[in-house]
């Protein structure tokens, strides 16, 4: 498939960030039943990438997250927050330690955050760091069928690939073109994704599809994400929450063992000393209608309880949310999701949601 082919798949183009993604390349419906059913291919591109290198890497990038690196060892990674001095959420980043350094990877609302951290923290004498999000892009293979259209690719056995723990990475060729390959757990199905320079993108992407996997954009992902429970930055969590808040713990996403690093007396103290208020929990109504993003979420005595952030229309499950709920607020509970009116003086639209675990069940 020829780049120009690619773009004659009619792909429906969207922004996040400032970056350009594609939304779908035709049924989203088709696309989310790919991913759940065989395998579907994605172009997660838009996420930011850069790399620290030098033999003291791991510790000038541990020092700025929640997760200790320094624990790691070359083909391992792992998901972490970085944070500000309060303890906010600056980004969610997926950390690759590499043999000479450490690749990170943040979403694209969060990336020049990101990258503004390094530049304030790093001094580029002791570990130089470049932003490698234009040499470097990131195809994604993801659903039930996964592994073996990334064995077909890679030449790694197929039985390997299901073991691999979660954020490892290893380095192969193909068609000697050199390609990371790394073990992805962010959907409720199996997931790779395979960073290459910029050039080979094409050729990867043609060779994901004659091996069987379906072009899918960023809407089915974002179905399959929130079913997953699986928090967005700049959507779900923005520097004003606290990793916590954003079930940060459940995601393996703090070390409390490790040394200091930017915001750890607020996640220490919550961990060790007490509690959030508010936590990222499911919310799901009656029907195929979108919950309402931004709606208010009310108790039966009308006192507000939280909000709704990610809201999409999952084919299995219906309207599903992730939403901001106080910790009080318990799965099953039934709430009034509270909307505006869609006139300038239309009264608010109420809606019962009931409250779910998260990940959501079918």
């Amino acid at each position: 498939m020829s780049t120009r082919s690619i773009q004659d798949l009619g792909p429906t183009i969207g922004d996040v960030g400032g970056r350009s993604v594609v939304l779908a390349y035709g049924s989203v419906s088709a696309e989310y039943e790919a991913l759940h059913n065989r395998a579907a291919v994605f172009d997660r591109s838009h996420r930011g990438r850069l790399r620290v290198t030098g033999p003291r890497a791991t510790e000038m990038v541990t020092g700025l997250v929640t997760n200790d690196v320094t624990a790691l060892a070359p083909g391992q990674g792992c998901y972490a927050a970085a944070l500000t001095a309060k303890g906010k959420i600056v980004a969610d980043v997926r950390i690759l330690v590499e043999e000479d350094g450490v690749l990170v990877d943040a979403p694209p609302r969060a990336a020049a955050a990101w990258a503004g951290m390094v530049r304030k923290f790093v001094n580029p004498r002791i570990a130089p760091h470049a932003d490698v999000s234009a040499s470097l892009r990131d195809l994604g293979v993801f659903g039930g069928t996964a592994h073996h259209v990334v064995s077909e690719l890679t030449g790694v056995p197929a039985p390997a690939l299901t073991t691999l723990a979660p954020y490892s990475h290893l380095s192969v060729e193909i068609d000697g073109m050199p390609v990371r390959l790394v073990k992805v757990p962010e959907l409720e199905v199996d997931g790779f994704e395979m960073i290459v320079p910029a050039e080979a993108f094409t050729s990867l992407w043609t060779a994901a599809v004659a091996a069987g996997a379906t072009p899918a954009g960023l809407e089915a992902w974002d179905i399959s994400r929130v079913e997953a429970g699986r928090p967005e930055w700049g959507v779900d969590m923005d520097d004003n929450t606290i990793p916590q808040e954003a079930n940060f713990d459940a995601l393996h996403a703090i070390s409390y063992t490790k040394g200091c690093y930017v915001g750890q007396e607020t996640v220490a103290r919550v961990h060790f000393r007490g509690h959030v208020n508010k936590h990222l929990r499911g919310v799901r109504a009656a029907g195929m209608e979108p919950i309402h993003s931004g709606a208010t979420l009310h108790d039966e005595s009308g006192a507000q309880v939280g909000d709704v952030r990610s809201a999409v229309r999952s084919p299995r499950l219906g309207a599903i949310a992730l939403a901001m709920i106080r910790r009080e607020v318990e799965p099953g509970a039934a709430l009034i999701a509270r909307s505006p009116g869609e006139g300038e003086d239309a009264p608010p639209t109420d809606r019962r949601v009931d409250v779910a675990a998260l990940p959501f069940s079918v």
